[in-house]
């Protein structure tokens, strides 16, 4: 009798102890899967040295440099809609409005003398140079109009779940190489104070595919959009812009401000319809 309590008190001594190795090990494993985790992000920071030091084919151009809208025919700063376009319905009452506003020698909706952000493709064609500095996993744009900034990501990585994206004026773009076109995808975008056009406002759905690429030996840059926003219009918007380089000119600090802007005649609410 002694004898087999004896054994069975051994018996769950050793469960116990192999119930504790496991339990032991069980945390080993799961702190080093977090650590690991810690360690290996899902998405690694645009300029994160990991990423950095990824290889890469050498791309088929670089885009570093001042460059500046305009030129040549057929190039103008605005991005108006083609013949026989479609609006939405709520679309088209903000574009007649700014019909009728011009008409009578007022502007309609003057949100970038109020100083809201131009956003994009407006902030690509104003008549202000754009700073552009590529590297391996980003460009970064920055326009002298407001310093407004863009960043282009080249790492790979996918568009942001549209639940969790931080919308913003010149949208998420992810941008891949097809031959020597950089091509750009940008969604993601504010639904207010964002015009494409005259009384034409961008939204949340609105969808900017930009084909990019160098011209005449580098000297200008070549831009083919392609502009969608269901809630706005109908099929899709083509147009082509052009940028020549400019190495005269820096991008110097500039700011906004509603104050210092009384002086233009769209800021009065005698002229500017809201």
């Amino acid at each position: 009798m002694k004898m087999t309590m004896r054994a069975g008190l051994r018996a769950v001594i050793g469960v116990v102890a192999l119930l504790g190795a496991a339990w032991s090990l069980g945390a080993q494993t799961g702190a080093a899967s977090k650590t690991a985790a810690a360690a290996e992000p899902e998405q690694l920071g645009a300029l994160a040295r990991a990423n950095l030091a990824k290889p890469r084919p050498k791309p088929p151009f670089d885009l570093t440099g001042t460059w500046m809208h305009g030129g040549g025919a057929n190039n103008g700063f605005r991005f108006a809609p083609p013949p026989g376009f479609k609006l939405t319905p709520t679309a088209q009452i903000q574009y007649d409005a700014a019909q009728a506003a011009t008409k009578i020698g007022k502007v309609y909706r003057d949100d970038i003398g109020q100083c809201w952000p131009a956003g994009l493709p407006v902030i690509m064609t104003r008549v202000w140079p754009i700073a552009m500095v590529q590297g391996p996993t980003t460009i970064f744009m920055v326009s002298g109009f407001m310093n407004s900034t863009r960043i282009i990501y080249l790492d790979g990585r996918k568009h942001t779940d549209p639940d969790l994206v931080v919308r913003s004026f010149n949208g998420e773009s992810i941008g891949h190489w097809e031959g020597d076109t950089l091509v750009v995808d940008t969604t993601g975008f504010v639904d207010d104070h964002h015009w494409i056009d005259a009384g034409i406002p961008g939204t949340d759905a609105l969808h900017i595919v930009e084909r990019m690429k160098l011209i005449n030996n580098g000297a200008n840059l070549e831009i083919e959009y392609t502009l969608a926003d269901p809630k706005s219009w109908e099929g899709e918007w083509k147009m082509t812009k052009r940028w020549h380089r400019v190495e005269d000119t820096d991008i110097t600090e500039a700011s906004c401000l509603p104050d210092l802007n009384e002086h233009m005649p769209s800021t009065h609410s005698s002229v500017n319809v809201r």
